[in-house]
């Protein structure tokens, strides 16, 4: 008789150690298929649906909606078809530890964890999840049916003893030969050697060359489409779906009264998710980082006017101001490199602390964008080879990506240095807090007509504040405002710097 496999919650990308549960997408006694989205999970960086690496029943849900869940924990226990079930259990039952399986089984589990240990670059380490670009698989329509019946009213089939032999086996790959990122979800590659494809020539649609199931069908059109195996779920378990939460939520407390103010307590937030993860990185720079902010009122009229001309030519294709200055920001890092580093400690032969300052070979430029889960800070890589109207294009995407919850851990882990547009508030300045483990934030605060002497008059001119937060460790006042300078000369002349770019 088949045991019982026990999902340990994998690491969701780049070192994260727990994540909190969001909703079930199964219930106790389901039965699930290789790749089936199983739960929905909130990290400090995105919103992700977890798929299952083994077909056959739900045994046991190892949490509740709500509970944060550490890496490397029992997420889900799953039997075979055709094992014998016990009856349902609840999530607070004792775990079921994993167990030896047969010997090529283990030889394939061993595999797959050392693939996952490796990364592959996406969201779910080895499972063949699409990274960034929005596109999340839908949760299937829930049935009503009963126990047993299917809609048509036919038995639903069973899985054969090698088609689960064949599911395992499939977690052994999870890239194609030769094309570095093409991973592909266990179930697509079934699909492909079930019709004869030859992956290995198969271009993908997907990010990085990533071969959808779109992909494979199109290679074996017009053959039939084959009727997917349909899945009774248990009317009497299915837990209700619950919607995500926002980036605050609320919880009532009753008559409570404070005791420091003796005012009453209307509600007490849960600090957990983006916030958590926010409050955390402030934390850790405010008391690491011994920081300096320097700033200057820049005449940002010749910008403005140059960007007006540009849009009476080509309305759709001008770049916003925001990708003018990102480009101003990546060269001006190019001609003060101390600005785009990283302080890194490690312990030194004699057991105490040494430090170095890494410098990077280009600029990921992270910039802050404001979303319905919190602040995030998606990050352009190579901002400094795009020149402004692709680094538009990509400023435009990565908005829209974090604004759905879809971003990847490489796409807001990995930056160098931020701008931060907080003009968009209505303000002027501020004194940010620095990015850790990054080294400085440019700010820049609203455009505003102000009086400004131009040529010994006084004009109404387009003037904004910039605001350079740094790390006092890797430079001094003099790079942190020949940095600052040079980017608000490029705003006060761009056409003379944009020549020379």
């Amino acid at each position: 008789m088949s045991e019982t496999k026990v999902f340990l919650l994998p690491d969701l990308g780049e070192g994260l150690t727990e994540a909190e549960l969001v909703n079930w997408l199964v219930a106790v006694g389901d039965e699930i298929r290789v790749d089936q989205p199983i739960a929905e999970v909130e990290t400090a960086k995105s919103m992700v649906e977890v798929p299952s690496p083994y077909a056959g029943t739900v045994a046991v849900l190892h949490g509740e909606p709500g509970q944060t869940l550490d890496v490397g924990k029992p997420l889900i226990s799953v039997t075979p078809i055709g094992s014998e079930v016990a009856e349902p259990v609840e999530s607070k039952a004792p775990m079921v530890e994993p167990v030896e399986t047969e010997p090529a089984a283990s030889v394939a589990a061993e595999t797959y964890r050392d693939e996952e240990k490796a990364g592959s670059g996406n969201v779910l380490i080895g499972y063949g999840t699409p990274g960034g670009h929005g596109i999340a698989r839908r949760t299937r329509t829930r049935k009503q049916a009963a126990v047993g019946v299917v809609e048509s009213g036919v038995a639903a089939s069973t899985v054969t003893e090698a088609e689960k032999a064949a599911d395992d086996l499939l977690l052994l790959r999870t890239r194609v030969p030769g094309k570095l990122g093409a991973v592909i979800s266990p179930l697509v590659r079934r699909m492909a050697r079930d019709h004869g494809v030859d992956l290995g020539g198969l271009q993908g649609s997907g990010a990085s060359g990533l071969i959808m199931r779109k992909d494979v069908e199109a290679a074996i059109a017009p053959a039939p489409a084959v009727e997917p195996r349909r899945v009774v779920e248990p009317a009497e378990t299915r837990r209700p779906r619950l919607e995500p939460r926002s980036a605050v939520e609320s919880v009532e407390t009753g008559a409570e009264t404070d005791s420091r103010t003796g005012l009453g307590v209307t509600a007490r937030t849960p600090l957990r998710g983006v916030r958590k993860a926010v409050a955390v990185n402030m934390t850790r720079s405010r008391s690491e980082i011994p920081e300096a902010t320097v700033w200057v009122d820049v005449d940002a009229t010749a910008l403005v006017e140059m960007r007006a001309a540009l849009k009476k030519t080509d309305p759709h294709n001008t770049p916003g101001l925001l990708a003018f200055i990102a480009r101003f920001v990546t060269a001006g890092l190019k001609k003060y490199p101390a600005l785009n580093t990283r302080i890194v400690t490690t312990e030194d032969a004699a057991g105490g602390e040494s430090q170095e300052i890494v410098a990077f070979d280009g600029v990921n430029l992270g910039f802050a964008a404001q979303t319905d889960r919190g602040l995030m800070v998606p990050s352009v890589r190579n901002a400094d080879k795009m020149s402004a109207r692709e680094l538009d294009a990509e400023i435009r995407r990565l908005t829209a990506v974090v604004r759905e919850g879809n971003a990847t851990p490489s796409e807001l882990g990995s930056g160098t240095f931020t701008l931060n547009n907080y003009g968009v508030f209505g303000v002027d300045g501020s004194a940010a807090i620095i990015n850790h483990p990054e080294v400085g934030i440019l700010g820049v605060g609203r455009i505003i007509d102000k009086p400004w002497v131009v040529n010994g008059e006084v004009a109404v001119r387009k003037v904004t504040e910039l605001t350079l937060t740094f790390d006092h460790r890797v430079c001094d006042g003099g790079a942190a405002g020949g940095f600052l300078r040079y980017v608000a000369d490029a705003i006060e002349n761009p056409g003379s710097v944009l020549t020379d770019m």
